[in-house]
């Protein structure tokens, strides 16, 4: 929460009015510093994850600009997905009804999958914001059926995710088409170095916003720690899915080929799962997001990219059968529960590779529980780093120790094993001292 309301900014009458009927009350932390940007006209990149309230950060102030006697493109925003495509979309007609404002502004959606003759028909009239696919929208500007040049304002949303999946050339490209003065907003999880080329191309100085950074992932959040030992992750996830009670739970694998075993393996031991991954056809893509909303199932096996492009409703645990190897991605994995006030659980199975990165996100301030599960129940475990604490606190004392054995002056056989003896000798000694100490 923040301290302003959306009151304080230099909205319309009508945008408070519509974010009145959207139930909002109080800015989100990326809200509260993205809204007053964008207003001002400012270039910009978004650092955030699900669940901030991003897409709103950039709707808000952007439809509040929209000059609705210019029928004309104001707006363009681009999404990696169809289905991300689709909600964003979605939310901008929401707003738009909210404000009774069907007659006068225009919004369209173009994403691949729909007839692209009808679509350019129906493109006669320009509309003031367009919401769509980049390789749709390229198609569409290069046939001279949408002109981009009158955009004011493009935004990037995802663009990690837009850069994973090849699409950020076709931005680029919509872009060398567009007024060089056009506002930038480019929104993404995580900022790799392979973006960075495409960010100093169109931005210049921009305003770098990080949303709630100190709150790595949501308060109500919980992460176990399950050592994995060598067993089997399916046969893992199975007795974890008979000690909890999931809304819906997504558990993540690092590749698509691994996720296809794991969704294989769970379905033959009796655990119905959906299945999310990029080499999904289009057409089971379609039908697999509608059996999730409809909660056909209670778990759902996916990667990073695939559960990025879709807003998954009511995720109350995370379950990584593979950890990512990097933070951000841990973070944006668990951001998808939690959310809205409600209470969260990430299960995560480790091996001793995952300690580095579990060391990274315990400095970031995240607390994990060690659990086992024994005999069909959890068993809590003492802390994941004792042992290495341990080995630290050994190490310590084999170096004091070392520094106080007499080096012989002549070397002579098995001088080693007797310097050795007097260091063990010392060590022990130094530890009946600090015992009486005590």
């Amino acid at each position: 929460m923040t301290d302003q309301t959306f009151k304080s900014y230099a909205l319309t009458p009508m945008m408070n009015d519509i974010i009145g009927r959207l139930g909002f009350h109080e800015p989100t932390p990326i809200q509260s510093k993205v809204v007053p940007s964008v207003l001002r006209g400012e270039s910009l990149i978004g650092q955030s994850h699900t669940g901030s309230g991003k897409t709103h950060s950039y709707l808000i102030p952007l439809i509040d600009k929209i000059d609705e006697t210019k029928q004309e493109v104001q707006v363009i925003i681009t999404a990696p997905t169809r289905e991300l495509a689709t909600q964003i979309y979605d939310e901008v007609r929401k707003m738009i009804q909210h404000a009774d404002k069907q007659e006068t502004w225009k919004a369209k959606l173009f994403i691949g999958g729909t007839d692209k003759q009808k679509t350019m028909e129906n493109l006669k009239e320009q509309p003031q914001i367009v919401v769509g696919t980049p390789g749709r929208i390229l198609d569409l500007v290069q046939e001279n059926a949408l002109d981009p040049y009158t955009a004011k304002s493009f935004v990037v949303d995802e663009a990690d995710l837009m850069l994973d999946l090849g699409f950020i050339e076709e931005v680029d490209q919509i872009l060398v088409r567009m007024d060089e003065e056009v506002q930038l907003l480019v929104f993404s999880a995580t900022i790799p170095e392979k973006l960075r080329p495409f960010l100093k191309k169109y931005l210049e100085n921009p305003e770098f916003i990080v949303a709630d950074e100190n709150k790595p992932s949501p308060e109500k959040m919980e992460h176990r720690l399950i050592p994995l030992r060598h067993r089997d992750k399916s046969d893992m996830i199975i007795n974890i899915s008979k000690l909890i009670q999931p809304y819906l739970a997504i558990i993540f694998a690092n590749r698509k080929e691994r996720a296809d075993e794991l969704y294989k393996e769970l379905n033959d031991k009796g655990l119905e799962t959906g299945l999310l991954h990029g080499g999904l056809s289009p057409r089971e893509r379609k039908r697999m997001v509608k059996d999730i909303k409809n909660l056909r199932f209670q778990y759902i096996v996916a990667t990073d990219l695939a559960a990025r492009g879709i807003d998954i409703q009511g995720v109350s645990h995370v379950i990584n059968a593979d950890l990512p190897k990097e933070e951000e991605f841990y973070i944006h994995r668990v951001g998808r529960t939690a959310r809205a006030g409600l209470e969260g659980t990430a299960i995560n199975l480790y091996t001793a590779e995952d300690e580095q990165l579990i060391s990274k996100l315990e400095k970031r301030g995240l607390t994990f529980d060690r659990y086992d599960i024994k005999k069909g129940d959890w068993e809590h475990l003492k802390d994941w780093n004792e042992r290495s604490t341990r080995k630290h606190q050994e190490s310590e004392a084999d170096r004091e120790a070392w520094k106080r054995v007499r080096k012989p002056k002549k070397v002579k056989p098995g001088y080693k094993k007797k310097m050795k003896k007097q260091q063990d000798d010392i060590k022990k000694k130094m530890n009946r001292n600090n015992k009486g100490k005590r």
